[in-house]
Protein backbone atom coordinates (compact mmCIF):
# COMPACT_ATOMS: atom_id res chain seq x y z
CA UNK A 1 0.00 0.00 0.00
CA UNK A 2 1.17 3.49 -0.84
CA UNK A 3 0.31 6.47 1.37
CA UNK A 4 0.40 9.84 -0.38
CA UNK A 5 -1.23 13.14 0.61
CA UNK A 6 -3.27 11.37 3.30
CA UNK A 7 -4.64 8.96 0.70
CA UNK A 8 -4.30 5.25 -0.07
CA UNK A 9 -5.24 4.60 -3.68
CA UNK A 10 -3.75 1.17 -4.38
CA UNK A 11 -5.80 -1.02 -2.04
CA UNK A 12 -7.02 -4.47 -2.92
CA UNK A 13 -10.33 -5.46 -1.35
CA UNK A 14 -11.76 -8.94 -1.91
CA UNK A 15 -15.56 -9.02 -1.67
CA UNK A 16 -16.86 -12.54 -1.01
CA UNK A 17 -20.51 -12.50 -1.96
CA UNK A 18 -19.72 -9.84 -4.55
CA UNK A 19 -22.97 -10.48 -6.42
CA UNK A 20 -24.93 -9.10 -3.48
CA UNK A 21 -27.85 -6.85 -4.36
CA UNK A 22 -27.92 -5.24 -0.94
CA UNK A 23 -24.79 -4.83 1.14
CA UNK A 24 -22.55 -4.70 -1.93
CA UNK A 25 -24.39 -1.66 -3.28
CA UNK A 26 -24.16 0.04 0.10
CA UNK A 27 -20.43 -0.67 0.25
CA UNK A 28 -19.88 0.49 -3.33
CA UNK A 29 -21.78 3.69 -2.67
CA UNK A 30 -19.78 4.57 0.43
CA UNK A 31 -16.46 3.79 -1.27
CA UNK A 32 -17.35 6.01 -4.21
CA UNK A 33 -18.10 8.95 -1.93
CA UNK A 34 -14.77 8.87 -0.06
CA UNK A 35 -11.80 10.40 -1.83
CA UNK A 36 -9.14 9.09 0.57
CA UNK A 37 -9.32 5.52 -0.71
CA UNK A 38 -9.01 3.83 -4.08
CA UNK A 39 -7.78 0.69 -5.77
CA UNK A 40 -9.24 -2.65 -6.86
CA UNK A 41 -12.38 -4.42 -5.67
CA UNK A 42 -12.33 -8.12 -6.55
CA UNK A 43 -15.84 -9.58 -6.59
CA UNK A 44 -16.25 -13.30 -5.96
CA UNK A 45 -19.61 -15.05 -5.90
CA UNK A 46 -20.88 -18.52 -6.74
CA UNK A 47 -23.39 -16.58 -8.87
CA UNK A 48 -20.86 -15.31 -11.41
CA UNK A 49 -23.46 -13.41 -13.42
CA UNK A 50 -24.50 -11.39 -10.36
CA UNK A 51 -20.86 -10.57 -9.63
CA UNK A 52 -20.28 -9.49 -13.24
CA UNK A 53 -23.34 -7.26 -13.02
CA UNK A 54 -21.90 -5.55 -9.94
CA UNK A 55 -18.58 -5.21 -11.77
CA UNK A 56 -20.34 -3.21 -14.49
CA UNK A 57 -22.32 -1.16 -11.96
CA UNK A 58 -19.21 -0.44 -9.90
CA UNK A 59 -17.00 0.56 -12.81
CA UNK A 60 -19.62 3.02 -14.04
CA UNK A 61 -19.15 5.00 -10.79
CA UNK A 62 -15.62 6.05 -11.81
CA UNK A 63 -17.02 8.37 -14.46
CA UNK A 64 -19.16 10.36 -12.02
CA UNK A 65 -17.36 13.60 -11.08
CA UNK A 66 -19.38 13.78 -7.87
CA UNK A 67 -17.84 10.52 -6.63
CA UNK A 68 -14.23 11.15 -5.56
CA UNK A 69 -13.49 7.52 -4.68
CA UNK A 70 -12.05 5.78 -7.76
CA UNK A 71 -12.15 1.98 -7.82
CA UNK A 72 -11.62 -0.69 -10.43
CA UNK A 73 -14.10 -3.57 -10.13
CA UNK A 74 -13.13 -7.03 -11.35
CA UNK A 75 -14.84 -10.42 -11.10
CA UNK A 76 -12.82 -13.39 -9.84
CA UNK A 77 -13.52 -17.00 -10.77
CA UNK A 78 -12.12 -18.47 -7.56
CA UNK A 79 -11.50 -17.66 -3.92
CA UNK A 80 -7.79 -17.94 -4.58
CA UNK A 81 -7.94 -15.32 -7.32
CA UNK A 82 -10.03 -12.98 -5.19
CA UNK A 83 -8.01 -13.33 -1.99
CA UNK A 84 -4.41 -13.42 -3.17
CA UNK A 85 -2.59 -10.39 -1.71
CA UNK A 86 -5.84 -8.74 -0.54
CA UNK A 87 -5.47 -5.98 2.04
CA UNK A 88 -9.07 -6.31 3.20
CA UNK A 89 -11.68 -9.04 2.83
CA UNK A 90 -15.41 -8.34 3.06
CA UNK A 91 -17.76 -11.29 3.58
CA UNK A 92 -21.45 -10.83 2.81
CA UNK A 93 -23.05 -14.06 1.66
CA UNK A 94 -26.44 -15.72 1.85
CA UNK A 95 -26.09 -19.35 2.94
CA UNK A 96 -28.59 -21.01 0.65
CA UNK A 97 -31.67 -19.59 -1.03
CA UNK A 98 -34.96 -18.21 0.17
CA UNK A 99 -36.35 -21.75 0.00
CA UNK A 100 -33.94 -22.78 2.75
CA UNK A 101 -34.84 -19.63 4.66
CA UNK A 102 -38.54 -20.50 4.21
CA UNK A 103 -37.87 -23.64 6.21
CA UNK A 104 -35.80 -21.73 8.80
CA UNK A 105 -38.58 -19.24 9.45
CA UNK A 106 -41.80 -21.12 8.81
CA UNK A 107 -41.22 -24.84 9.57
CA UNK A 108 -41.18 -24.15 13.36
CA UNK A 109 -44.59 -22.43 13.12
CA UNK A 110 -46.25 -25.85 12.86
CA UNK A 111 -45.01 -26.40 16.42
CA UNK A 112 -46.20 -23.01 17.64
CA UNK A 113 -42.72 -21.43 17.41
CA UNK A 114 -42.74 -18.00 15.75
CA UNK A 115 -39.63 -16.11 14.66
CA UNK A 116 -39.54 -12.51 13.51
CA UNK A 117 -36.22 -12.79 11.62
CA UNK A 118 -34.93 -16.36 11.77
CA UNK A 119 -31.27 -15.71 10.99
CA UNK A 120 -29.54 -15.50 14.38
CA UNK A 121 -31.33 -17.20 17.27
CA UNK A 122 -34.18 -19.69 17.50
CA UNK A 123 -34.42 -22.85 15.36
CA UNK A 124 -34.02 -20.80 12.17
CA UNK A 125 -30.82 -19.16 13.34
CA UNK A 126 -29.35 -22.50 14.33
CA UNK A 127 -30.18 -24.19 11.02
CA UNK A 128 -28.80 -21.22 9.12
CA UNK A 129 -25.61 -21.61 11.19
CA UNK A 130 -25.32 -25.30 10.33
CA UNK A 131 -25.36 -24.35 6.64
CA UNK A 132 -23.10 -21.32 7.05
CA UNK A 133 -20.31 -22.75 9.21
CA UNK A 134 -18.96 -25.16 6.55
CA UNK A 135 -18.84 -22.25 4.09
CA UNK A 136 -16.91 -20.15 6.60
CA UNK A 137 -14.51 -23.03 7.23
CA UNK A 138 -13.64 -22.92 3.52
CA UNK A 139 -13.37 -19.12 3.54
CA UNK A 140 -11.13 -19.11 6.63
CA UNK A 141 -8.83 -21.75 5.15
CA UNK A 142 -8.58 -19.75 1.92
CA UNK A 143 -7.78 -16.54 3.80
CA UNK A 144 -5.09 -18.38 5.75
CA UNK A 145 -3.58 -19.63 2.49
CA UNK A 146 -3.82 -16.54 0.28
CA UNK A 147 -4.22 -13.40 2.41
CA UNK A 148 -3.28 -14.23 6.03
CA UNK A 149 -2.44 -10.62 6.91
CA UNK A 150 -5.66 -9.12 5.54
CA UNK A 151 -8.27 -7.53 7.77
CA UNK A 152 -11.55 -9.44 7.42
CA UNK A 153 -14.92 -7.70 7.83
CA UNK A 154 -17.95 -9.95 8.19
CA UNK A 155 -21.53 -8.83 7.56
CA UNK A 156 -23.09 -12.30 7.28
CA UNK A 157 -25.55 -13.68 9.85
CA UNK A 158 -25.54 -15.44 12.22
CA UNK A 159 -22.81 -12.94 13.02
CA UNK A 160 -21.46 -14.49 16.23
CA UNK A 161 -21.06 -17.96 14.77
CA UNK A 162 -19.59 -16.70 11.51
CA UNK A 163 -16.88 -14.78 13.35
CA UNK A 164 -16.40 -17.66 15.79
CA UNK A 165 -15.82 -20.07 12.90
CA UNK A 166 -13.20 -17.81 11.31
CA UNK A 167 -11.18 -17.75 14.54
CA UNK A 168 -11.70 -21.47 15.18
CA UNK A 169 -10.17 -22.36 11.81
CA UNK A 170 -7.51 -19.63 11.72
CA UNK A 171 -6.80 -18.33 15.25
CA UNK A 172 -4.40 -15.65 13.97
CA UNK A 173 -6.98 -14.16 11.61
CA UNK A 174 -7.66 -10.43 11.90
CA UNK A 175 -11.43 -10.59 11.65
CA UNK A 176 -14.36 -8.67 13.09
CA UNK A 177 -18.09 -8.48 12.56
CA UNK A 178 -19.97 -5.26 11.79
CA UNK A 179 -23.64 -4.71 12.61
CA UNK A 180 -25.73 -1.53 12.41
CA UNK A 181 -28.34 -2.48 15.03
CA UNK A 182 -26.64 -0.33 17.70
CA UNK A 183 -26.81 2.65 15.34
CA UNK A 184 -30.59 2.37 15.21
CA UNK A 185 -30.83 2.58 18.98
CA UNK A 186 -28.49 5.57 19.01
CA UNK A 187 -30.86 7.23 16.52
CA UNK A 188 -33.77 6.49 18.85
CA UNK A 189 -31.91 8.08 21.76
CA UNK A 190 -31.02 11.09 19.58
CA UNK A 191 -34.66 11.65 18.72
CA UNK A 192 -35.59 11.19 22.37
CA UNK A 193 -33.13 13.98 23.25
CA UNK A 194 -34.53 16.22 20.53
CA UNK A 195 -38.02 15.78 21.95
CA UNK A 196 -37.22 15.95 25.63
CA UNK A 197 -34.45 18.58 25.50
CA UNK A 198 -35.88 20.68 22.68
CA UNK A 199 -32.79 20.37 20.47
CA UNK A 200 -33.34 20.61 16.73
CA UNK A 201 -30.90 17.98 15.48
CA UNK A 202 -28.51 15.52 17.12
CA UNK A 203 -26.31 13.21 15.02
CA UNK A 204 -26.49 9.66 16.33
CA UNK A 205 -22.67 9.69 16.64
CA UNK A 206 -23.03 12.27 19.44
CA UNK A 207 -24.90 9.71 21.56
CA UNK A 208 -22.16 8.00 23.57
CA UNK A 209 -22.95 4.50 24.79
CA UNK A 210 -21.33 1.58 26.56
CA UNK A 211 -22.12 -1.52 24.51
CA UNK A 212 -22.17 -5.00 26.01
CA UNK A 213 -23.74 -8.27 24.96
CA UNK A 214 -23.80 -10.49 21.88
CA UNK A 215 -24.82 -9.61 18.36
CA UNK A 216 -28.51 -8.70 18.00
CA UNK A 217 -28.85 -8.97 21.79
CA UNK A 218 -26.76 -5.97 22.77
CA UNK A 219 -27.42 -3.65 25.72
CA UNK A 220 -26.40 -0.20 26.96
CA UNK A 221 -25.77 0.20 30.67
CA UNK A 222 -24.51 3.76 30.13
CA UNK A 223 -25.65 6.35 27.61
CA UNK A 224 -25.03 10.08 27.48
CA UNK A 225 -25.36 13.16 25.34
CA UNK A 226 -22.97 15.93 26.30
CA UNK A 227 -23.64 16.42 30.05
CA UNK A 228 -26.95 14.50 30.04
CA UNK A 229 -27.26 11.03 31.53
CA UNK A 230 -29.69 9.31 29.17
CA UNK A 231 -30.50 6.28 31.33
CA UNK A 232 -33.10 8.02 33.54
CA UNK A 233 -34.33 9.96 30.52
CA UNK A 234 -34.92 6.74 28.58
CA UNK A 235 -36.76 5.28 31.55
CA UNK A 236 -39.12 8.27 31.46
CA UNK A 237 -39.36 8.07 27.66
CA UNK A 238 -40.20 4.36 27.90
CA UNK A 239 -43.07 5.03 30.29
CA UNK A 240 -44.40 7.82 28.07
CA UNK A 241 -44.52 5.63 24.95
CA UNK A 242 -44.94 2.22 26.54
CA UNK A 243 -48.54 1.74 25.42
CA UNK A 244 -48.51 3.60 22.12
CA UNK A 245 -45.01 2.77 20.93
CA UNK A 246 -42.75 5.24 19.17
CA UNK A 247 -41.99 5.60 15.46
CA UNK A 248 -38.70 7.11 14.39
CA UNK A 249 -39.09 9.98 11.95
CA UNK A 250 -39.97 8.67 8.47
CA UNK A 251 -40.20 5.11 9.81
CA UNK A 252 -43.58 3.53 10.56
CA UNK A 253 -43.48 -0.10 11.65
CA UNK A 254 -46.99 -0.74 10.31
CA UNK A 255 -45.81 0.02 6.76
CA UNK A 256 -42.49 -1.83 6.93
CA UNK A 257 -41.97 -5.32 8.40
CA UNK A 258 -38.32 -4.48 9.13
CA UNK A 259 -39.29 -1.65 11.51
CA UNK A 260 -40.69 -1.64 15.04
CA UNK A 261 -42.46 0.62 17.54
CA UNK A 262 -39.75 -0.05 20.18
CA UNK A 263 -42.26 -1.39 22.71
CA UNK A 264 -40.04 -4.42 23.36
CA UNK A 265 -37.18 -2.06 24.28
CA UNK A 266 -39.47 -0.11 26.56
CA UNK A 267 -40.63 -3.31 28.26
CA UNK A 268 -37.06 -4.56 28.70
CA UNK A 269 -36.08 -1.23 30.26
CA UNK A 270 -38.97 -1.61 32.71
CA UNK A 271 -37.91 -5.15 33.59
CA UNK A 272 -34.10 -4.99 33.56
CA UNK A 273 -33.20 -1.30 33.86
CA UNK A 274 -30.94 -1.33 30.76
CA UNK A 275 -31.44 -0.12 27.19
CA UNK A 276 -31.74 -3.08 24.85
CA UNK A 277 -29.75 -1.95 21.83
CA UNK A 278 -31.05 -3.83 18.80
CA UNK A 279 -34.24 -3.84 16.78
CA UNK A 280 -37.24 -5.35 18.56
CA UNK A 281 -37.50 -8.05 15.88
CA UNK A 282 -34.09 -9.36 16.91
CA UNK A 283 -34.45 -8.80 20.65
CA UNK A 284 -37.68 -10.78 20.82
CA UNK A 285 -36.01 -13.91 19.40
CA UNK A 286 -33.52 -14.14 22.26
CA UNK A 287 -36.24 -14.13 24.90
CA UNK A 288 -38.77 -16.76 25.95
CA UNK A 289 -41.90 -16.38 23.76
CA UNK A 290 -43.18 -13.35 25.66
CA UNK A 291 -43.28 -11.23 22.52
CA UNK A 292 -43.48 -14.07 19.96
CA UNK A 293 -46.27 -16.17 21.45
CA UNK A 294 -48.39 -15.87 18.29
CA UNK A 295 -48.95 -13.37 15.44
CA UNK A 296 -51.51 -11.42 17.45
CA UNK A 297 -49.09 -10.99 20.34
CA UNK A 298 -46.38 -9.87 17.93
CA UNK A 299 -48.65 -7.21 16.47
CA UNK A 300 -49.61 -5.98 19.94
CA UNK A 301 -45.91 -5.32 20.67
CA UNK A 302 -45.53 -3.17 17.59
CA UNK A 303 -43.37 -5.24 15.26
CA UNK A 304 -43.94 -7.85 12.57
CA UNK A 305 -43.09 -11.36 11.48
CA UNK A 306 -40.94 -10.87 8.38
CA UNK A 307 -42.21 -13.56 6.05
CA UNK A 308 -40.02 -15.14 3.42
CA UNK A 309 -42.63 -14.22 0.81
CA UNK A 310 -41.98 -10.58 1.67
CA UNK A 311 -38.24 -11.13 1.26
CA UNK A 312 -38.81 -12.74 -2.15
CA UNK A 313 -40.92 -9.77 -3.21
CA UNK A 314 -38.16 -7.45 -2.01
CA UNK A 315 -35.62 -9.46 -4.02
CA UNK A 316 -37.71 -8.99 -7.17
CA UNK A 317 -37.61 -5.24 -6.56
CA UNK A 318 -33.83 -5.35 -6.12
CA UNK A 319 -33.42 -7.40 -9.31
CA UNK A 320 -35.36 -4.68 -11.11
CA UNK A 321 -33.06 -2.06 -9.58
CA UNK A 322 -30.05 -4.09 -10.71
CA UNK A 323 -31.36 -4.02 -14.27
CA UNK A 324 -31.79 -0.23 -14.09
CA UNK A 325 -28.30 0.22 -12.66
CA UNK A 326 -26.89 -1.94 -15.46
CA UNK A 327 -28.60 0.03 -18.21
CA UNK A 328 -27.75 3.38 -16.63
CA UNK A 329 -31.42 4.19 -16.15
CA UNK A 330 -30.66 4.73 -12.47
CA UNK A 331 -27.46 5.06 -10.43
CA UNK A 332 -26.47 4.13 -6.91
CA UNK A 333 -27.25 6.62 -4.17
CA UNK A 334 -25.06 9.68 -3.77
CA UNK A 335 -25.75 9.86 -0.04
CA UNK A 336 -23.55 8.05 2.53
CA UNK A 337 -25.33 5.06 4.02
CA UNK A 338 -24.43 5.76 7.64
CA UNK A 339 -22.63 2.41 7.89
CA UNK A 340 -19.13 2.55 9.34
CA UNK A 341 -17.27 -0.04 7.25
CA UNK A 342 -15.33 2.56 5.26
CA UNK A 343 -14.53 4.55 8.40
CA UNK A 344 -13.13 1.41 10.04
CA UNK A 345 -10.99 0.57 7.00
CA UNK A 346 -9.56 4.09 7.06
CA UNK A 347 -8.76 3.77 10.77
CA UNK A 348 -7.02 0.43 10.25
CA UNK A 349 -4.96 2.13 7.55
CA UNK A 350 -3.93 4.81 10.03
CA UNK A 351 -5.86 7.64 8.36
CA UNK A 352 -8.01 8.22 11.46
CA UNK A 353 -9.00 6.69 14.82
CA UNK A 354 -12.52 5.43 15.45
CA UNK A 355 -14.49 3.94 18.32
CA UNK A 356 -17.33 1.71 17.15
CA UNK A 357 -19.23 -1.39 18.20
CA UNK A 358 -17.70 -4.61 16.91
CA UNK A 359 -18.01 -8.39 17.21
CA UNK A 360 -14.72 -10.06 18.20
CA UNK A 361 -13.57 -12.74 20.67
CA UNK A 362 -13.91 -11.83 24.34
CA UNK A 363 -10.50 -10.99 25.75
CA UNK A 364 -11.97 -9.72 29.00
CA UNK A 365 -13.92 -6.75 27.66
CA UNK A 366 -17.02 -8.38 29.13
CA UNK A 367 -15.75 -9.64 32.45
CA UNK A 368 -18.41 -12.26 33.18
CA UNK A 369 -18.71 -13.96 29.79
CA UNK A 370 -16.30 -16.75 28.77
CA UNK A 371 -13.00 -15.80 27.18
CA UNK A 372 -13.11 -16.49 23.47
CA UNK A 373 -16.88 -16.11 23.20
CA UNK A 374 -17.81 -13.72 20.39
CA UNK A 375 -19.12 -10.61 22.11
CA UNK A 376 -20.20 -7.18 20.96
CA UNK A 377 -18.69 -4.12 22.64
CA UNK A 378 -17.10 -0.88 21.57
CA UNK A 379 -13.52 -1.05 20.32
CA UNK A 380 -10.86 1.44 19.28
CA UNK A 381 -9.78 1.12 15.65
CA UNK A 382 -6.35 2.51 14.81
CA UNK A 383 -3.46 1.65 12.52
CA UNK A 384 -3.49 -2.14 11.99
CA UNK A 385 -5.01 -2.72 15.42
CA UNK A 386 -8.32 -3.16 17.22
CA UNK A 387 -8.37 -2.60 20.99
CA UNK A 388 -11.63 -3.68 22.65
CA UNK A 389 -13.06 -1.21 25.14
CA UNK A 390 -13.55 -2.68 28.63
CA UNK A 391 -17.34 -2.77 28.98
CA UNK A 392 -17.54 -4.26 32.47
CA UNK A 393 -19.89 -6.94 33.74
CA UNK A 394 -23.36 -7.72 32.47
CA UNK A 395 -25.92 -7.49 35.32
CA UNK A 396 -26.96 -10.91 36.59
CA UNK A 397 -30.56 -10.85 35.34
CA UNK A 398 -29.48 -9.94 31.80
CA UNK A 399 -26.57 -12.38 31.99
CA UNK A 400 -29.07 -15.18 32.56
CA UNK A 401 -30.77 -14.23 29.30
CA UNK A 402 -27.50 -14.18 27.35
CA UNK A 403 -25.83 -17.28 28.80
CA UNK A 404 -27.97 -19.94 27.00
CA UNK A 405 -27.13 -18.37 23.64
CA UNK A 406 -23.40 -18.29 24.36
CA UNK A 407 -23.57 -21.99 25.27
CA UNK A 408 -25.52 -22.67 22.10
CA UNK A 409 -22.84 -20.96 20.01
CA UNK A 410 -20.33 -23.49 21.34
CA UNK A 411 -22.64 -26.45 20.76
CA UNK A 412 -23.78 -25.44 17.28
CA UNK A 413 -20.20 -24.85 16.13
CA UNK A 414 -19.18 -28.30 17.35
CA UNK A 415 -22.32 -29.89 15.86
CA UNK A 416 -21.66 -28.26 12.49
CA UNK A 417 -18.06 -29.49 12.44
CA UNK A 418 -18.90 -33.05 13.53
CA UNK A 419 -22.43 -33.50 12.05
CA UNK A 420 -23.69 -34.33 15.53
CA UNK A 421 -27.51 -34.40 15.66
CA UNK A 422 -27.53 -35.01 19.42
CA UNK A 423 -25.54 -31.85 20.04
CA UNK A 424 -27.72 -29.87 17.63
CA UNK A 425 -30.79 -31.17 19.46
CA UNK A 426 -29.28 -30.10 22.78
CA UNK A 427 -28.92 -26.57 21.39
CA UNK A 428 -32.50 -26.65 20.07
CA UNK A 429 -33.85 -27.61 23.48
CA UNK A 430 -31.67 -24.97 25.17
CA UNK A 431 -33.12 -22.15 23.06
CA UNK A 432 -35.76 -20.14 24.99
CA UNK A 433 -38.14 -20.03 22.01
CA UNK A 434 -38.27 -23.84 21.83
CA UNK A 435 -40.91 -24.63 24.42
CA UNK A 436 -41.92 -27.98 22.90
CA UNK A 437 -40.83 -31.35 24.31
CA UNK A 438 -37.66 -33.16 23.31
CA UNK A 439 -39.44 -35.61 20.98
CA UNK A 440 -41.11 -32.80 19.04
CA UNK A 441 -37.86 -30.83 18.99
CA UNK A 442 -36.18 -33.89 17.44
CA UNK A 443 -38.93 -34.07 14.79
CA UNK A 444 -38.50 -30.37 14.02
CA UNK A 445 -34.71 -30.62 13.79
CA UNK A 446 -34.88 -33.63 11.46
CA UNK A 447 -37.46 -31.92 9.26
CA UNK A 448 -35.43 -28.70 9.00
CA UNK A 449 -32.25 -30.60 8.19
CA UNK A 450 -34.06 -32.48 5.44
CA UNK A 451 -35.61 -29.28 4.08
CA UNK A 452 -32.18 -27.65 3.69
CA UNK A 453 -30.33 -30.79 2.62
CA UNK A 454 -29.01 -29.22 -0.60
CA UNK A 455 -26.82 -26.78 1.35
CA UNK A 456 -25.67 -29.13 4.13
CA UNK A 457 -22.68 -31.52 4.09
CA UNK A 458 -23.74 -35.03 3.13
CA UNK A 459 -22.34 -36.36 6.43
CA UNK A 460 -25.48 -35.12 8.20
CA UNK A 461 -27.45 -37.82 6.39
CA UNK A 462 -25.13 -40.84 6.62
Amino acid sequence: MTYKNNQVTDLKIAYIGGGSRGWAWTFMTDLSLDGQLGGDIILYDIDQEAARNNEIIGNRLKDDPHRPGKWNYKTAKSLKEALTDADFVVISIMPGTFEEMRSDVHAPEKYGIYQSVGDTAGPGGMLRALRTIPMFVDIAEAIKAYSPKAWVINYTNPMSLCVKTLYHVFPEIKAFGCCHEVFGTQKLLAQMCQEMLGIAHIPREDIHVNVLGINHFTWFDRASYQSYDLMPMFREFSEKYYESGYNLKDENWMNNPFRCAHRVKFDLMRTYGLIAAAGDRHLAEFMPPIYLKDPQTVESWGFGLTSVDHRIKDLRNRLDRSRKYLTGEESLSKEPSGEEGIKLIKSLLGLSRTVSNVNIPNAGQIANLPLGAIVETNALFEHDHIAPVFAGEIPDKVLELIRPHVINHEDILKAALTYDRKLALKAFCNDPLVTIGRAEAQELLNEMLENTKTYLPREWFL
